[in-house]
Formats: C-alpha cells, sequence, structure tokens
C-alpha cells in the first residue's frame, strides 16, 4: 500500500511544485472560454440592434435613398427632404414610354400656309379653329424651343385680339433629371399678308396664353389636341408622374352624407412630440401613420396645421399656423389616397356619433402594433401620445416588429406644385438652358475647425478658377445659395450672366398668382415665402441646370458635415 501510495504522489499531475502552473493554466483556459462567450455575445447583439434613430433603418429602397442623399437627422438638418417625385428620373419607364411630339409628328405643311384667295379676306379676325392655323402653331413652338420635348398640345382658343391665339402644351426638358412634365401657355400673335399667307409673328412669355389655362374636368369630355397615340401622360401603367402648371384644386374632400360617414373606418393619431419639429421629422411622422391607415384599410383623418420649425422662419422662433398645402401636392395625396381633413371630422362626429352609436377604440401605448388592429370593428381608432420624448413621437409606432409589416408611401407625398410652379417659371425665363452652381456658405464658412477650406474654396476667385473648366464663359448660370449678401459673386459676372433666387421675387410677391391662392387657402390672410420655401424652390432650380457643380462634390475637399465625416456619408452631398 505503502509502495501503491508513493506511486501515486509521484504522477506529474498531482506534484506539489505543479500545483501553481495548473492553476494558472486552469484560470486561463476560464478567461478565454469568457472571451469568446463575450464575442458571440457581442456578435449576436451587433447583429440584431436596431438603433434609436429610424433614419438609420433600411427599412425600404426608398427609406435608403432619403438618408444617404439627404442627411435627415432628427437634429439641426435644414436641407430639403425629398418626396415621392424624386424618386423617379428621367429613366423611368413611365417616362420613357411617353413619345415626343416632332416636327415629322405635326400633318406636313409649309411652314407659311395659304388660304385660296376666293375664301380670303385679309383683313378679317384669325379664325383659331383652323387646323392650318393649328398645325402652323404648333410647328412654330417646336422650331422656337428647341430644348425641350412636347408631349402634348391642346386645341388653339381666342387670344386677347383678332390676331392672337392662346395655345397650351406639356412638355418636358430635353436634358431633365427629373420625371415631371410642365404644362405652358403662350400667346401667337398670327400674321397674314395681302395673298392671305399665314405667319407666326411672335410668340409670348411663359403663361402668357391665359385663355389656354383651363381648369381640370374630365378628359373624356375634352375637345382633343394634338398627341401621340397610345398614351396617357398623366400616368403610364401604375407609375403616376406631376404635371406642373395645371390649375390646382387642393379643397379639402368631404364626406357625401351620414350613411357613408356611418360605414366609414378612420384613424386618427392625437398628441405627441412631433410638432414643430424639423419638416423632415414630421414627414418621417406622417407617413407612419398614413402607412398605418392603408394597412387598416381605414381613412386617415389629418391635421392639415403644421407647425413650421424655428430652423426655417425669420423670426428664428417656431410658427404655428402653417397649411399642409402650403408645402406639399395635397391633390395628390387626396386622390391617391383616402384623408380626411381632422376639423371636418370632428364636426361630422359630433352630428352623428351618438345617432349612429359609433363606436372608438382608443390605444395609448405605441407598442401596440397596427398587427392587434387589424380586428377592431369601431368606427375610430384613436392613438394618443403623451408627453414624454422620444417615446410619444409618432414614428415608434412603425419601429419593431412593425417596420417590416408598414410600408412608408413615400410616392403618395409630392412638393407642393405652386412651389414647383414657382421653379418651372424661373428655368423657363432661363430658356431650360442653364447651368448651376450650390455654394454653401453661412455658417459653416465661418466654423474654421470644422470647414477649414470652405471659405476660401468658395470665394470668387476660387469659384472663376473652379467654373473655368466645367462651365462656358457667357453661359447662364444660376447660383443657389445660402450667402446672405448676393454682391459677394459680382466678380462672376464679368465671365457669366448669374441669375439668383431673389431676382424672381415678381413670383411670390403681392402681385403674384402664388400668392393670391396661398392667401386665399389662409383665410385672407397673407402667406409669407418663408425659409423652406425658399430652399425648396432654390434647391429644385439648381437641380434643373444642365451642369450642376455642388460644394462638397466639386468646389472643395471638406465634408458636409464637418472634419472627419466623409468617409460616413457626410460629404459628397451639397447642403
Amino acid at each position: 500500500m505503502l509502495g501503491r501510495s508513493g506511486s501515486l504522489t509521484r504522477s506529474g499531475s498531482f506534484r506539489a511544485e505543479n500545483l501553481g502552473a495548473d492553476a494558472i493554466t486552469a484560470i486561463g483556459n476560464l478567461c478565454f472560454a469568457l472571451f469568446v462567450l463575450g464575442v458571440l455575445i457581442f456578435t449576436v447583439i451587433a447583429a440584431t440592434y436596431e438603433p434609436e434613430d429610424p433614419l438609420f433603418r433600411p427599412t425600404t429602397k426608398i427609406t435608403n435613398f432619403l438618408t444617404s442623399a439627404s442627411n435627415a437627422t432628427f437634429t439641426t438638418d435644414t436641407s430639403v427632404l425629398r418626396t415621392g417625385e424624386d424618386f423617379l428620373n428621367s429613366t423611368t419607364s413611365a417616362v420613357a414610354a411617353l413619345p415626343v411630339i416632332e416636327i415629322k409628328d405635326v400633318a406636313a405643311l409649309p411652314s407659311v400656309v395659304t388660304t385660296p384667295d376666293e375664301t380670303c379676306d385679309s383683313n378679317g379676325p384669325i379664325d383659331c379653329t383652323d387646323p392650318e392655323v393649328f398645325h402652323l402653331m404648333m410647328r412654330a413652338a417646336i422650331e422656337k424651343f428647341r430644348d425641350i420635348h412636347f408631349y402634348r398640345f391642346g386645341k388653339p382658343i381666342h387670344g386677347g385680339d383678332e390676331r392672337s391665339c392662346d395655345m397650351a402644351w406639356r412638355f418636358r426638358p430635353k436634358e431633365g433629371k427629373t420625371a415631371s412634365l410642365y404644362k405652358d401657355y403662350r400667346r401667337f400673335t398670327i400674321g397674314r399678308s395681302d395673298g392671305c399667307n399665314y405667319t407666326v409673328v411672335d410668340i409670348g412669355e411663359y403663361h402668357s396664353g391665359v385663355n389656354a389655362r383651363k381648369k381640370k374636368r374630365n378628359r373624356n369630355k375634352e375637345k382633343p389636341g394634338f398627341e401621340p397615340k397610345n398614351t396617357t401622360p398623366m400616368a403610364v401603367g401604375s407609375v403616376a408622374i406631376p404635371v406642373v402648371g395645371e390649375a390646382v384644386n387642393d379643397s379639402l374632400p368631404v364626406v357625401e352624407s351620414e350613411s357613408s360617414f356611418r360605414d366609414g373606418k378612420y384613424l386618427i393619431y392625437m398628441g405627441g412630440g412631433d410638432r414643430c419639429k424639423s419638416m423632415n421629422h414630421y414627414l418621417w411622422s406622417f407617413l407612419c401613420a398614413l402607412g398605418e391607415a392603408q394597412y387598416l384599410n381605414r381613412t386617415l383623418v389629418m391635421d392639415l396645421s403644421i407647425c413650421l420649425s424655428s430652423m426655417y422662419t425669420s423670426t428664428n422662433q417656431d410658427e404655428e399656423g402653417k397649411d399642409f398645402r402650403f408645402y406639399f401636392d395635397f391633390e395628390h395625396l387626396k386622390t391617391s389616397a383616402s384623408v380626411l381633413d381632422q376639423k371636418q371630422f370632428w364636426v361630422d362626429w359630433g352630428k352623428w356619433q351618438k345617432r349612429d352609436k359609433l363606436g372608438l377604440h382608443l390605444v395609448e401605448d405605441f407598442r401596440v402594433t397596427p398587427m392587434k388592429l387589424r380586428d377592431v370593428k369601431d368606427s375610430l381608432i384613436m392613438r394618443k401620445f403623451g408627453t414624454v420624448e422620444p417615446d410619444n413621437y409618432w414614428y415608434r409606432v412603425c419601429e419593431g416588429e412593425t417596420e417590416s409589416v408598414i410600408q412608408r408611401p413615400w410616392n403618395l407625398i409630392w412638393k407642393s406644385r405652386r412651389l414647383m410652379e414657382i421653379v418651372s417659371t424661373i428655368a423657363s425665363r432661363l430658356n431650360w438652358d442653364f447651368d448651376s452652381v450650390h455654394v454653401v456658405r453661412g455658417e459653416k464658412a465661418r466654423n474654421p475647425r470644422l470647414w477649414p477650406n470652405l471659405a476660401a474654396d468658395t470665394s470668387p476667385d476660387s469659384l472663376l478658377s473652379t467654373l473655368r473648366d466645367k462651365v462656358d464663359e457667357g453661359r447662364n448660370l444660376y447660383i443657389a445659395t445660402n450667402e446672405a449678401e448676393v454682391a459677394f459673386f459680382d466678380p462672376l459676372k464679368d465671365k457669366y450672366s448669374v441669375h439668383f433666387l431673389r431676382d424672381y421675387g415678381d413670383l411670390w410677391d403681392e402681385s403674384s398668382e402664388w400668392y393670391a391662392e396661398t392667401k386665399a387657402l389662409n383665410n385672407g390672410n397673407p402667406v409669407e415665402f418663408d425659409g423652406y420655401m425658399r430652399v425648396e424652390v432654390d434647391t429644385e432650380v439648381f437641380l434643373r441646370g444642365k451642369k450642376q457643380l455642388e460644394t462638397f462634390n466639386d468646389l472643395t475637399s471638406d465634408c458636409k458635415d464637418g472634419v472627419g465625416t466623409c468617409g460616413g456619408g457626410g460629404g459628397g452631398a451639397s447642403s
């Protein structure tokens, strides 16, 4: 026994001198196991973690487009949010499918039309309904405006006197990068010689042919003009195309009868902390509500009153009482989705709720998903949000498991066609033949710590040096900028015909159509052409330049969001 015991104590693993080394090895193995376990846990968390900021969450292709291009944070971003029509471009099949009207498509008539002498009255009024006059006007328009494609001509109508005819057409610039169509209507002065040879003496300015501007009506009842066969310019397939220049009908929808109201199903969002936030934040939350309403097959009851964030106002204070229709195309929204104005809804609800025993289902927790509300039978689902941010943001409803179910309908939100009409007018005054440069200065140029080169790179001398090889001398150059003093750019006028947004103030002053229409929407009170509108119009005109130079792509090596942010997507996009 003693022999065996001695033999056992001499084995390598249990020798006294090896106990310390064994303990160290065991501790090392334990630490390594804990490290591997920690790495595994971290990997799982990293793979499943969903950040708080929803704009960094890739819900759809459109959301990715929004986050990568518009810098849509919920802090101090003042860039213009991209909307539904921005996701269409000139290569979209809906646009490519539209046939272009060319000279060869117009009836093969000479440029001068001859009327038989026996029926000619050289001193008589011009008959604008004469097909020969119509063909002559189309040919003259196509020959004069060589930088645009024509898609439809309306029938000419009597102009301001016996020698003029007004005619409308739909068009888009040949080098246009957006999918929008535009409507123009101009006054043609028709000349006639003693031999009754007709010529177009003059074509008026943009939108001069006011008699040819018709309010929308049933297309089946319209007198046909001229357009290629088998085409519907407003839409091809299921893709709608904006038409800028048509009369806007953004009156509020109404419920036709008590029975219609009783049979309807509604969704409303109440309260919350989204008010007076950036326009990006507002739309992100609003589209969550609209997406849920569509998922539940309910009418969204919406508040058309917007609080404009102080980042867009001249007073640097939040401003209540702005109308949704000042900024967005409500006509497109109400014809594409089921929506009602909140004020009118509560009037109808007050009249008929008790009599028709209409039920209300109240939801006070954003974690109650839309999927749990599918079977609710009550007429109205009301989501009520509290006062604690960020849990009272509407967009929280569309987070988590809901994210894969509710798709925000970006295609339903277009920019205001009244604002886009200002854009179109500016581009037309430049004959759709101009180049553009976006020059960001302001606070960023005064902060060399984050933008060390911006001030120097956007100086007049540097701009001239950069533009020399990119924009031909003598060209129309539109400068979109936040520089307060446009005289800063005076040195560029020696080389280019320079234009700024402020040059077109007549388009929103008291005599303008925009002023009159927005005043009518605002119960007779004048509407300010505010900071968001200015940036939107300025940006949209810039985007219609044939050549476009952006600050953080073409003028400076600085990053859009400051030093060290280029790699994270902050650089390479103009702000």
